[in-house]
């Protein structure tokens, strides 16, 4: 059988090589492993970094972490799963195998059941980043109803997520769109966003469009998708917003959670989060696996993310499928960004 795995070359964000390869069925499974057969897989970017962090570093990473699939065989100590389940879940970051592999082994610790009225686009499209909103908004943020949100790059597919679901908790939601596609996107979700602001619009200010619509008092949580560190940076940047502008408009007592690995706060930066009472936060949410105790949390999260997608509540904004065929050249667009995440649907 076949599977996508990619070879850093250089630069390991941008210039890499992903090659459809054939690879062993697994035959020896686990007590506690369950064997799938893959019915979808989505297409994220690869953290290389964090897999040298890890010292994972192998000749080849397999990619598509994200996959739904019927159950075929399970280990004689697994409790959560039988035969012809249909089930999602996401492989751990040290797996060997690729999502697109026709079978994986995977532990039931990092699957669950999916709903029969969800289809398998849908929940490969929604599992990890329903995750990520959830450790940004309830784990780290604290969100409450009442509160006002700000989510850059509200467009995204995890962007899209995360305003549903502080919709669904009611906080007001401020997002931020990209360019003119993502602002008509982001008017026509429903429930509203409160305010789309465009960065992709030099006449508009991200600082004033955030205190004129909180009345002066700045928001209560920021949900950022990368700053720029320095005012000079590259024209790529120029859709991210810079570290003071989300401080200045940070309200006290606030909370802001980053994915940008790399900040760095000079003391006056920690100066005026210390005046606020305000925190920073992290967002990594290759965590929940890092350590058993979570175990329990993380499958909750993981149940409760398909709940909602069969309820409506989860709404993905989705692309076309991709063939498997296509995997290769779709996977090289959605690591340099020039497309976001793409669905492998096996027929």
């Amino acid at each position: 059988m076949k599977g996508l795995y990619c070879k850093p070359r250089g630069d390991h964000q941008g210039d890499v090589k992903f090659v459809l390869q054939e690879t062993n069925v697994p035959t020896n499974i686990g007590s506690h492993q369950v064997k799938v057969q893959v019915k979808s897989c989505a297409l994220s970017p690869v953290d290389f970094k964090l897999y040298e962090d890890l010292k994972l570093e192998n000749e080849h990473v397999p990619v598509g972490r994200e996959i739904t699939g019927v159950v075929l065989q399970v280990g004689p100590k697994v409790t959560f799963f039988q035969p012809d389940d249909e089930v999602v879940g996401i492989l751990p970051v040290d797996a060997e195998q690729s999502g697109l592999c026709s079978v994986v082994l995977i532990d039931e610790y990092n699957l669950v059941q999916k709903p029969e009225k969800v289809s398998w686009f849908e929940a490969a499209a929604v599992i990890k980043d329903g995750l990520r909103a959830y450790t940004a908004l309830h784990t780290l943020a604290r969100m409450a109803a009442g509160q006002t949100v700000l989510v850059l790059d509200g467009a995204g597919p995890f962007g899209v997520l995360a305003i549903q679901l502080a919709h669904y908790h009611g906080v007001k939601v401020l997002a931020t769109a990209l360019s003119p596609d993502d602002q008509k996107f982001l008017e026509e979700l429903r429930p509203s966003v409160a305010r789309v602001i465009r960065m992709w619009d030099s006449k508009e200010n991200l600082v004033d469009s955030c205190l004129e619509e909180t009345g002066g008092l700045g928001v209560d949580i920021v949900i950022d998708s990368g700053v720029r560190l320095y005012e000079e940076e590259a024209e790529a940047q120029r859709h991210r917003p810079h570290k003071h502008d989300l401080l200045t408009l940070l309200s006290v007592g606030g909370h802001w959670v980053t994915t940008e690995q790399h900040l760095q706060l000079d003391p006056p930066d920690s100066h005026i989060l210390f005046l606020k009472a305000a925190s920073l936060s992290f967002l990594n949410d290759e965590v929940w696996t890092a350590s058993r105790a979570r175990q329990g949390r993380y499958l909750h999260i993981l149940k409760d993310v398909m709940d909602k997608l069969s309820t409506g509540t989860f709404r993905p904004q989705l692309e076309d499928p991709v063939p498997l065929y296509e995997a290769t050249v779709s996977m090289e667009m959605v690591q340099r960004k020039q497309m976001r995440k793409r669905i492998v649907v096996k027929l």
